[in-house]
This record gives structure tokens, sequence and C-alpha cells, in this order.
């Protein structure tokens, strides 16, 4: 039976909807509380098993590989000043056994080509994809319940939730044949669509798991919609020569790509912090709104 030990993250966006904050830092950096967004993507894959971690990345994202990397300075001032927790807490974001591996994508081709970039670490085994922007909560962890799924079928499965209408332009659109509450057999998928010509509501998150023929599939495809390698085009030709399932997940996403999305994160969990939700709780109450 075959497992699931890898994930990728693509991660070479410009993040043109944030800027000026994304000029000199990376979207997947910009913080939650207390962590970044791609901290978040990452523990999820962790929780799910996974172990080796490959980020798609682009020339500007150097805060990417060094956040997850060895901070020496900081760790040895903390560690002569004693304080142990904060140590500890820098230590986390890296487990002994999780390993990062990083890939330049040369040119901003698309998410199908961002994937397809990470063939060569990949080669033959099925894979995860975590898109940072969407920030995910749920128990167990989102990608989990995937991995639970995976663990069944041996097939690609997709994480999905039902969107507005008005709304199926801004995803890929999935319909198919329902095989439980939460389980769908696909027949039909199309990227971006118009309302009144999406096949249902029913749209990807940025939660995958795929089985190594689609890398045959991206590359065989020509650009899509935007004129970019699409990843939903290649699921779509693999769905004529395996079976691909939707999941819909049990848990919240977070539209962190959008400002009011990042910002209903940063309240919501916030308020669900351990240490900080009580005060915050009582800030906003006092809040005239």
């Amino acid at each position: 039976m075959a497992l699931i030990n890898k994930a990728i993250f693509p991660v070479a966006g410009l993040g043109t909807r944030f800027l000026p904050a994304t000029k000199a830092q990376p979207k997947e950096m910009l913080p939650v509380v207390d962590k970044p967004l791609i901290q978040y993507a990452v523990e999820e894959a962790y929780a799910a098993g996974i172990r080796q971690m490959i980020f798609v990345n682009g020339r500007n994202k150097r805060a990417i590989p060094d956040h997850f990397d060895t901070a020496f300075e900081l760790e040895t001032e903390l560690e002569a000043a004693g304080k142990k927790e904060l140590l500890a807490l820098v230590h986390s974001i890296k487990p002994d056994d999780m390993e990062c591996i990083y890939i330049r994508q040369p040119k901003a081709l698309g998410l199908g080509h961002a994937v397809l970039c990470a063939q060569c670490v990949v080669v033959n085994e099925p894979f995860a994809v975590l898109l940072a922007d969407d920030l995910m909560v749920g128990k167990p962890p989102i990608l989990k319940q995937m991995v639970d799924q995976f663990a069944e079928w041996q097939a690609s499965i997709l994480a999905v939730q039902e969107v507005p209408a008005e709304h199926t332009k801004r995803y890929g659109i999935v319909a198919g044949a329902p095989i439980s509450d939460r389980l769908m057999d696909l027949t039909h998928m199309v990227e971006k669509p118009a309302p009144e010509d999406a096949p249902s509501r029913l749209g990807v998150a940025g939660r995958y798991i795929l089985t190594p023929g689609v890398f045959r599939e991206i590359a065989a495809q020509p650009r899509g919609v935007g004129g970019e390698i699409q990843l939903t085009d290649g699921i779509a030709a693999l769905m004529r020569r395996e079976k691909v399932f939707a999941y819909r997940y049990e848990g919240k996403r977070y539209d962190c790509g959008s400002k009011e999305g990042f910002l209903q994160a940063n309240v919501e969990l916030a308020l669900a912090h351990p240490e900080l939700g009580p005060s915050f709780r009582e800030y906003l109450k006092a809040l005239e709104i």
C-alpha cells in the first residue's frame, strides 16, 4: 500500500494582492497571530505523517528557507539567557526528523508548472500539495483526513468546499457521483468557470493528494486559463486514466490570499489562542462597532 511521504509547497508567487507588504517579504511569511502562513501548512503536513517538505521557491523568497534553517546567533543568545521555552519554540519549527528541500521555479508559469518542477524529487510516489494561502483548520487536521481517505482508496483526492455561485470563477469546480456524505467520484473538473458554465458549486480548496501519473498529464497539456500551466487541467486529464475523488473536509478554510480572509484568520485564531484569547475577546467586546 502506497503511503504519502512527500508534500509540495508552491511558494514562488509574487503576492501582488498584498502589496506593498509583500514587496520585500514572501506572502507565505505573513504572520497569522504568531506564526507565518507557511508554518501552518508545514505543521499540517507533519501532523499527517509527512516528513519530506518540498518548497518550489522563487528567487526573492530567501526568508522561507531561512525560517526553517538553524538560526545560530538567535539560538546561542536564547541559550545564554536561559530562555529555554523560547529556545524550544525555535527548535520546534523544524523537527529533527523533517527534511526540507528547495527547488527554484525559474518562471511563474502557473500552479501546474510549479508542481511539475518537483517531479525530480517526487519521482513515482503519491504526494500532497498544500497551498499556504489557504489556512486550513480541522480536527484531525485537513490533510490527515485526506491521507486517511487515500489509505483506503489509493487514488488522487482533492479537498473541496461549497462556494457561492458568484465565486465559481475563482476556483477549480468539480462534479461527480457521490460515494458518501463527504466523498465523490469525479467526472468533471473545470478551471474558474463562469457561474452559468459551472458544473456545480463545489470548489477545490488548497489541499491535494495526487498520484505521480499527474506529472505526465501536466507536461503534455497546453497552457490554460491566464496563459498558465494549470494544475486543474492536469488533474482533469488524469481523470480519463485514473479515479480521482473529491473530499468534503471537516473544518474551516481561511482564504489568506485575500486581505479579508487574512484578517478573519488573525481574529479567529487569536480568539482561539490559549494565552491571547481571553484578553483579546474582552478587547473586541469593548470596541464600538
